[in-house]
C-alpha cells in the first residue's frame, strides 16, 4: 500500500519506518525542514534501538520517503495516518490544535478515496471531529478510523513488528478491510470495534498499567513498615494469572510521555462528562509522592543534606531511551537542590535531553558513572541502565565518601551490596547497613 504518516515524532517515525519494512511505500511528513533533512541524511532525532538501520535500509530500497510536502504525500496515499503530538494543556486536557490543523490540511489535499486514521492518543470523539473538518473542505468519499498505538519506548520497533494486538475503530467495512489487510502480516490479534471504543481502549490500557505501578508502590511502602520484601510479594502476586507479573515492579514511579499525560487526560475526560474518577486521581497522587521517597531515604542515611554531594545515576524515565519527559529525576533533582545538595549526575544517553529541559547551575554534569560517584556522599540509582548494573560495587564503595547507595529501581543484588560494604536502601525491602545488619527502613527514617 501507499501510506502517508503525518508527523515524525516518536509514534509517527517508528510507525512509518516499520510500515515501510513490511513492504509498503511510506511518506513520512513533517513541517520541520531541519528534522526532515536529518532523516533524509540517515539520522534519527530520537534514541530508539534498531530504528536508524531500518530507516536507512528502507530509504535505500525506495520504500521510505521523508518530506515536508503533505499535499503530495496525501495524494499518493491509500491510507493517511495522523500521528502529530497532543501535548497536555495546563488543565490536563490534550492539546488538539495539531490534530485539527493536520485534518484541515489533509482535507485540502485530498484527490480521491482514502482511509484517514488517527494514531495520536486523543480524547473520545476526536475521530468524528476529524471527519467533520475533512468533510468541510472535501465533501466526497473517504473513511475515518481510530488506530491507537501501544508502543513502549526502548522497545518500540519490536512492539510495532510484533504487537500483542492491533485495535481498529471504524464504522466502515471497507476501511476495516483495508486496515486489517495492512496489519495482518504483524499479528492475528486484530480487534475491530467502533470508533469511540477504540479511542477509549488506549486511555483505559495506560490508566490500568499506571494503576498497577502505583498499587505495587503503595504495597512497597507498607512492606517497609512491616518488614516484608516487596519483590517477594510481587512475585507471589504475579503467579496468579488474573494479576500477572507485568508492571508489578516497585520503585520511584512512572514517567515518560504517555502514562502521566494519559492519566491526567482521562481524569479530565471523565470530568467533562460529570464523572469523578477517584481511583485514577489517587494513582496520579501516589505516583507524584513516590518519587520523593528517595529524598526521605537520603535524609535517613545522611542526616542533614545541606552541603552534601549526591551522585545521581540515570535521568531518562526508563532505560533504552533519551526521553526525560516527566522523568522522576526532574522532581528529585529539583528537591535535592532546594535542600542544598550538590547533585553530580550521569546518564549514558539522556544528558543532552535533560539539559535542554532542566540545567540548574547547581548540577555537576559527570563524564561517567564512576566520575559521578567519586567523592560523593551517596549515590541514587534512578534509571536501571545496564551500564550501572555491570559496575563493581566495591569500586563504588571505595569512591564514595560515605558508602550509601539508594536503589530507586530495586535492581541491585543484595549479596553484592554486602560484599562491597555498602549501606543499601531499596524500595519496599529491608535496608542493608554496612556492618551487614539487615534492618527495616522504618527504624531508620
Amino acid at each position: 500500500m501507499n501510506i502517508a504518516v503525518i508527523g515524525t515524532g516518536y509514534v509517527g517515525l517508528v510507525s512509518g519506518v516499520c510500515y515501510a519494512e513490511l513492504g509498503n511505500r511510506v511518506y513520512c511528513v513533517d513541517k520541520d525542514p531541519n528534522k526532515i533533512n536529518t532523516l533524509q541524511l540517515g539520522g534519527i532525532p530520537i534514541y530508539e534501538p534498531g530504528l536508524q538501520s531500518l530507516s536507512v535500509n528502507n530509504m535505500k530500497q525506495g520504500r521510505l520517503i521523508f518530506t515536508t510536502d503533505l499535499r503530495e504525500a496525501v495524494q499518493q496515499a491509500d491510507v493517511v495516518i495522523i500521528a502529530v503530538g497532543t501535548p497536555p494543556l495546563p488543565s490536563g486536557e490534550a492539546d488538539m490544535s495539531y490534530i485539527k490543523a493536520a485534518a484541515r490540511e489533509i482535507g485540502e489535499s485530498m484527490n480521491g478515496y482514502k482511509v484517514i486514521c488517527v494514531k495520536s492518543t486523543v480524547p473520545v470523539g476526536t475521530n468524528m471531529r476529524v471527519r467533520k473538518i475533512v468533510s468541510e473542505v472535501y465533501p466526497h468519499s473517504f473513511d475515518i478510523a481510530s488506530l491507537p498505538e501501544f508502543l513502549r519506548e526502548g522497545t518500540a520497533v519490536q512492539d510495532t513488528m510484533n504487537p500483542d494486538r492491533i485495535v481498529i475503530g471504524t464504522d466502515s467495512t471497507r476501511a476495516a478491510n483495508v486496515l486489517t489487510k495492512l496489519h495482518q502480516p504483524l499479528t492475528k490479534q486484530i480487534k475491530v470495534t467502533d470508533i469511540r471504543s477504540a479511542e477509549m481502549i488506549k486511555y483505559a490500557s495506560n490508566a490500568f498499567l499506571a494503576a498497577k505501578i502505583s498499587f505495587i508502590n503503595e504495597i512497597a511502602n507498607i512492606c517497609e513498615k512491616v518488614g516484608a520484601d516487596v519483590k517477594e510479594v510481587a512475585e507471589g502476586m504475579g503467579l496468579d494469572p488474573r494479576i500477572g507479573p507485568s508492571f508489578l515492579r516497585a520503585g520511584i514511579g512512572y514517567g515518560g510521555s504517555c502514562f502521566p499525560k494519559d492519566t491526567k487526560a482521562l481524569i479530565q475526560i471523565a470530568g467533562n462528562v460529570a464523572y469523578d474518577f477517584k481511583l485514577l486521581k489517587a494513582v496520579v497522587e501516589v505516583n507524584r509522592d513516590q518519587r520523593l521517597s528517595v529524598i526521605e531515604k537520603l535524609k535517613g542515611a545522611l542526616g542533614r543534606l545541606e552541603g552534601t554531594t549526591v551522585a545521581v545515576w540515570g535521568l531518562a524515565f526508563k532505560p533504552e531511551t533519551d526521553d526525560v519527559r516527566e522523568a522522576p529525576a526532574l522532581d528529585i533533582l529539583r528537591q535535592l537542590i532546594l535542600l542544598g545538595v550538590r547533585p553530580k549526575v550521569y546518564d549514558p544517553i539522556a544528558m543532552e535531553s535533560f539539559k535542554k529541559m532542566y540545567d540548574d547551575p547547581a548540577i555537576i554534569w559527570a563524564e561517567s558513572a564512576m566520575d559521578a560517584v567519586r567523592d560523593s556522599d551517596a549515590v541514587c540509582l534512578l534509571t536501571e541502565w545496564k551500564e550501572f548494573l555491570e559496575l563493581d560495587l566495591s569500586d563504588v564503595a571505595e569512591a564514595l565518601r560515605r558508602p550509601v547507595f539508594i536503589d530507586g529501581r530495586n535492581v541491585i543484588d543484595i549479596e553484592k551490596v554486602r560484599e562491597a560494604g555498602l549501606s543499601y536502601y531499596p524500595i519496599g525491602r529491608p535496608a542493608v547497613i554496612a556492618d551487614d545488619r539487615t534492618v527495616s527502613l522504618e527504624s531508620i527514617i
